[in-house]
């Protein structure tokens, strides 16, 4: 898993510097470390591993909101009932699909949402991601959550986005890092270090992904 928070309504952190001080905890765990650097086009894909900015009336919302509450409250016990929160309103979720030809899949379908992010912009052109967690039976393959990170900061890129900010768990700073990430602050948030971090625009090409209207956003309380 990748963590990575969001701002939120309610401050529950503390800078040991000077960074924002309006977060939410988000998941807690590492990811495997590639000794290569990675690289996805604006479109990335394999045969198994897609990535989409999801629409209200998708059919894969249910999947996108079940991901999110199995990761935040049924495994790491962040949130007690639901995950979400006022920026649901407005932020932009992004899945990550598995594709199976199983017939045996155990909802009947040949797609899986595997992977999770969601982007908000708090103020004009400043963007957040947030959310970010792949399903535990996936967690080997480390081009979801790499794929979730090109796919939500090339779509912002693209929507006129003038900075990129994620804050991550000391454990993944080294990642971020490899993906052309840089720390701007530490932060501890109950009581587990962060890195307030920034990405590189100019490595996040922006993609054509078109932006839409507010009120195809998810209902957070849908």
């Amino acid at each position: 898993m990748v963590s990575c928070l969001d701002p939120s309504s309610t401050g529950i952190g503390r800078s040991i510097s000077s960074a924002p001080h309006l977060f939410m905890p988000s998941v807690r765990g590492g990811i495997g470390i590639d000794a290569d650097d990675f690289r996805l086009s604006p479109t990335a894909s394999s045969d198994r591993f897609t990535f989409h900015l999801l629409r209200a009336d998708s059919s894969l919302t249910q999947g996108y909101w079940s991901l999110r509450r199995g990761i935040f409250c049924s495994e790491q016990h962040v949130f007690e009932e639901s995950d979400r929160d006022e920026l649901d309103a407005i932020a932009y979720p992004i899945a990550a699909l598995h594709h199976s030809s199983n017939p045996e899949h155990e909802d009947g379908s040949e797609t899986d949402v595997v992977g999770v992010v969601r982007i908000v912009e708090t103020e004009p052109r400043l963007w957040y991601g947030g959310r970010l967690g792949v399903h535990a039976d996936f967690r080997r393959h480390n081009q979801i959550g790499k794929g979730l990170i090109w796919k939500a900061v090339t779509t912002a890129n693209g929507w006129g986005c003038d900075r990129f900010l994620a804050t991550v768990q000391i454990q993944n700073v080294r990642f971020f890092r490899r993906l052309h990430w840089s720390s701007i602050n530490e932060l501890e948030i109950r009581g587990i270090r962060h890195h307030l971090m920034e990405a590189d625009l100019s490595y996040y090409l922006p993609s054509r992904e078109r932006r839409p209207i507010a009120s195809h956003h998810l209902s957070a309380a849908a």
